[in-house]
C-alpha cells in the first residue's frame, strides 16, 4: 500500500497545480482525477449522447479506456489510445464533466482505477470525494477551497492569458452552480472529509498553500 495525499475541494481552488507541487518535492505520483472525469465526459461529448441520460452514458462505460502516462514529468490524459491532454481543458468540457461525474457507473469505473493507482504507488491525489470515498484511509486528508470571486478571477486572467474574452459575472455564475450540483449530487457528493486539514488559499501564495500541507504531512 503506497502512501496517499488525498486533496479535495471546489473547482478553481487550485487543487491540481498545488497537488502537482507538492508530489514533485516528495517524490509521488500525481493523479489528477478531475482529468480522468473530463475525459470520460469528452467521450460522451465526442458520441454526441444527451449528457442528461444517466442510462445511455451508463451504457456505454465499458467502451471508455483512460490512461495517465508521464512524458518529461509532465502528465499526459490518454482516452482510447488518443491524448486528449488539451482537449479535456474547455469549459464546455468542464462543465460536462460535473453532470456525467454524478453517474454512479462512471464513478465506479474510475474509482477503481484510482484506487489500484494508489495501491501500487505513492500518491498525491485530488478531486471532490478522495478523502471521503475514493481513499477514506489516506495518510494525509487537506479541504482545499477559496472564495467564489477569488476562483472566478483565477479563471478569468487564465482565460486571457489564452486570448479569451471571458465575462467575470458569467464564470462566477458558472463556479456557484458547479459547487451547488457538486456538493448537493445524490453520488459521492464533495464534502470535507472529518479528519481532514482545511485550507482557504483565497488570500495565500501557490508556495505558501503548499508549504501549508508539506509542513502538515511533516507533522505525521
Amino acid at each position: 500500500m503506497g502512501k496517499q495525499i488525498a486533496i479535495d475541494g471546489p473547482a478553481g481552488a487550485g487543487k491540481s497545480t498545488i497537488a502537482k507541487i507538492v508530489s514533485k518535492k516528495l517524490g509521488f505520483i500525481y493523479v489528477d482525477t478531475g482529468a480522468m472525469y473530463r475525459s470520460a465526459a469528452l467521450f460522451f461529448l465526442k458520441k454526441g449522447v444527451d449528457l442528461s441520460d444517466e442510462k445511455v452514458c451508463s451504457g456505454l462505460v465499458d467502451e471508455i479506456d483512460i490512461s495517465l502516462k508521464y512524458e518529461d514529468g509532465a502528465q499526459k490524459v490518454i482516452l482510447n489510445d488518443e491524448d486528449v491532454t488539451g482537449q479535456i481543458r474547455t469549459e464546455e468540457v468542464s462543465n460536462s464533466a460535473s453532470k456525467t461525474a454524478v453517474y454512479p457507473a462512471v464513478r465506479a469505473k474510475l474509482s477503481a482505477l484510482q484506487k489500484k493507482i494508489a495501491e501500487e504507488n505513492d500518491v498525491v491525489m485530488d478531486g471532490r470525494d478522495i478523502g471521503t470515498v475514493v481513499l477514506p484511509n489516506a495518510f494525509l486528508k487537506i479541504y482545499l477551497t477559496a472564495s467564489v470571486e477569488c476562483r472566478a478571477e483565477r479563471r478569468y486572467k487564465e482565460m486571457l492569458e489564452k486570448g479569451e474574452a471571458p465575462d467575470l459575472e458569467t464564470i462566477k455564475e458558472d463556479i456557484r452552480d458547479r459547487d451547488y450540483r457538486d456538493m448537493h449530487r445524490s453520488e459521492a457528493p464533495l464534502k470535507k472529509a472529518d479528519d481532514a486539514v482545511e485550507i482557504d488559499s483565497s488570500d495565500m501564495t501557490i508556495d505558501e498553500v503548499a508549504d501549508a500541507i508539506l509542513n502538515e504531512y511533516k507533522k505525521r
